[in-house]
């Protein structure tokens, strides 16, 4: 695989009327062969178009003929980006679900302070059962398969099944610290040809401070040296960092967006820290509005100015979630977790469950949790509701999270998501 190139102002208008151009035909030959009446044809490049009109601040990531317009969105024009499109030619009943995280292990030798899965225990869920629910979610529409673990390599065997049951309907990203990761086994990832990146965490300039944050003394060095692995491999490398808000002041996301570049990085997903798992308690550092207003300036330099044409393309949770984008995607809105043990998660930040894959019925308990996010809302429920689900865990001596499903009910049975988010809804109007 090519060298990453970062495509900006002109280049960039470019590159969005070829994929403007290449989408209108697409649909257009399907429109001729009768899959659409004309209503629905129309209003599908009216949604389309609305849709790309969301990454005008963006930076695109362009990978030989490949590029990425947004960090949940396939490469273009690969098939798996048309799985993505076709989220908008439903028009009778909700529009599926584009995107699913999927924990194939909960086997880790790290203890990172803000794992969201600090303290969901159980065995991990039969592979044959993940690899069927896997089948399932292809045939429903998902697009972007994000697979992790744990550590998904110290499972290698697993992590395989679950790649190979993912045919080229669906892009696959791995999350991963770099432990137990080989050039062997990267080549046989590789044969996936729809395997379009490798994610490696990455949350502070020091490797002092990352191995005491992670819990390892050696994650600084995994990651170093599996970044290195996946070049060799010519396999794309991508970076998640969380950083508090004291990190954008002090120097330390200009320092670690350096380094992301020296290892080759060609994306940065900005996470916003989450009151779940390791931090529930809530006890974290928020965001002033300050603060917001601060991170979307800088990332906005990363992503548009000619001075940082080089730097990976920084995908921005805290600005993702604003009530004019895509306010809150969990549920099955966009996307969803499925854990370990196999309990289905609205999101991986909200420790609460809507059943398990391995004992429940698949189609109902997933039924019953896009029922319940039926209309996406603004409300960033992981925030506002971490003190009720921190609350039952307690009151509930459970030994492990997410909440079962009965005292989940307890939370989302009268709860209120906010107003609807803009996006989708100006999207089903469309």
């Amino acid at each position: 695989m090519e060298t990453a190139k970062f495509l900006t102002g002109r280049q960039k208008a470019w590159e969005e009327l070829r994929i403007k151009l290449r989408v209108f035909f697409h649909y257009t030959a399907r429109f001729l062969k009768g899959e659409f009446k004309i209503s629905h044809y129309i209003r599908i490049l009216k949604r389309l178009l609305y849709f790309l009109s969301k990454m005008k601040e963006n930076k695109y990531v362009k990978i030989g003929r490949l590029t990425k317009v947004n960090l949940y969105v396939p490469f273009f024009p690969s098939k798996a980006f048309f799985t993505a499109c076709d989220k908008v030619t439903v028009f009778d009943e909700k529009m599926p679900a584009v995107s699913v995280l999927i924990s194939v292990t909960s086997a880790c030798r790290f203890n990172c302070e803000h794992c969201y899965q600090k303290y969901d225990k159980g065995k991990d869920v039969d592979i044959e059962v993940l690899t069927q629910t896997v089948r399932q979610l292809q045939d429903k529409g998902i697009a972007f398969f994000n697979i992790e673990g744990g550590e998904p390599f110290l499972v290698f065997d697993r992590l395989l099944q679950v790649c190979n049951a993912i045919d080229e309907r669906s892009e696959i990203l791995i999350n991963s610290t770099g432990l137990g990761m080989t050039p062997e086994r990267l080549k046989i990832l590789r044969r996936s040809k729809n395997l379009m990146g490798i994610m490696f965490s990455l949350h502070t300039d020091s490797p002092e401070k990352m191995n005491a944050f992670m819990g390892h003394d050696e994650a600084w060095l995994s990651m170093v040296k599996g970044t290195a692995m996946c070049r060799a491999e010519k396999i794309p490398v991508m970076f998640n960092t969380c950083l508090l808000p004291e990190s954008f002041k002090d120097g330390t996301f200009e320092r670690i967006l350096d380094i992301q570049k020296n290892l080759g990085g060609c994306l940065v997903q900005l996470i916003k820290p989450k009151t779940a798992g390791g931090w529930l308690h809530g006890n974290i550092a928020r965001f002033t509005a300050e603060d917001a207003a601060l991170v979307k300036e800088k990332v906005n330099l990363y992503n548009q100015a000619k001075t940082h044409a080089d730097f990976p393309f920084v995908y921005c949770m805290l600005k993702e979630e604003e009530p004019e984008m895509f306010g809150c995607t969990a549920g099955g809105t966009d996307r969803f977790y499925i854990n370990a043990k196999g309990d289905l998660q609205p999101c991986e930040f909200l420790n609460f469950s809507f059943g398990n894959i391995a004992t429940d019925d698949f189609d109902t308990i997933y039924y019953n949790m896009r029922s319940e996010f039926h209309i996406p809302g603004q409300c960033l429920l992981c925030d506002k509701f971490s003190s009720e689900i921190y609350k039952k865990y307690q009151e509930n001596a459970s030994a492990h999270l997410p909440l079962k499903p009965e005292l989940s009910e307890e939370i989302y049975a009268h709860w209120n998501r906010g107003e609807p988010t803009e996006f989708y809804e100006k999207l089903s109007q469309l």
